[in-house]
């Protein structure tokens, strides 16, 4: 939260979505439709909702795109920021080149761009503060996902395995995997090296668990990534009957 009491959050909007083949050869991930609005809108509305007001969006593969239609965030009632990587830099390393932005204030929210979620961010946020946490990620329940997390009964993660080999899963047994979205303090960013391509679950969260300030928030809401056509299509089911509740911005004409 920055001195005029604005919360700040950063979608990462950077990659190039290959797994959705041709829906992605001309137009970032970010930018697909959902009930004919960018899938981006929905991410940026939710987090003003819950008083997110200042975020910053990372652009790499066709960023104006992205740039023309968000502009400087007013016709939706935020304030935007960009962050043009000419290179990769991951999920760390895109979050860390918005330091300065993101340092600024208080506790901050960092979103995948490929997320769609109806989370209540309120309650999360409740959550991280009431435990001083240095960051709280968003778990939902599913088998056989590119992550696994360990939860002891506080809610501390214990464990973390980002694409783990069949060997590392062995002898693992819980449920819990990243969802994508999380709530980090400024003091986070000391933790991520500078000018450098690396990435929160695989290089930055396995290594904070000792301090046992990194912790899990289940999910209570809907969430999809949009990592294949038939993801998209189920989120655009999800949004059309009802199951993912999410309100666009009233200023949007």
């Amino acid at each position: 939260m920055d001195s005029a009491g604005k919360m700040r959050a950063m979608v990462l909007s950077a990659g190039y979505g290959t797994r959705l083949g041709d829906l992605t050869r001309e137009t970032p991930k970010p930018m697909l439709r959902l009930q004919e609005r960018p899938m981006l809108e929905y991410i940026i509305c939710h987090l003003a909702r819950h008083g997110f007001s200042q975020i910053a969006i990372n652009l790499h593969f066709m960023p104006d795109a992205i740039q023309d239609y968000f502009s400087d965030g007013s016709r939706f009632g935020v304030e935007l920021v960009y962050s043009y990587e000419m290179e990769l830099l991951g999920t760390a390393g895109g979050v860390k080149k918005m330091a300065d932005f993101l340092g600024a204030g208080g506790a901050f929210v960092v979103h995948y761009g490929d997320v769609l979620t109806d989370q209540d961010f309120t309650a999360m946020l409740r959550f991280h503060r009431e435990r001083k946490a240095l960051a709280t990620l968003l778990l939902h329940q599913r088998e056989r996902s590119n992550s696994v997390v360990s939860l002891d009964k506080e809610g501390h993660i214990i464990g973390f395995l980002e694409r783990p080999t069949e060997e590392a899963r062995r002898g693992v047994q819980s449920p819990w995997v990243n969802s994508g979205v999380c709530i980090c303090v400024p003091q986070l960013l000391d933790e991520i090296p500078a000018d450098v391509a690396c990435d929160l679950p695989r290089d930055i969260f396995p290594r904070l668990i000792d301090s046992e300030r990194l912790y899990g928030f289940p999910l209570s809401g809907y969430r999809c990534a949009m990592d294949s056509p038939a993801r998209l299509a189920e989120a655009r089911a999800a949004l059309a009957d009802g199951r993912c509740q999410i309100e666009l911005c009233e200023k949007v004409l």
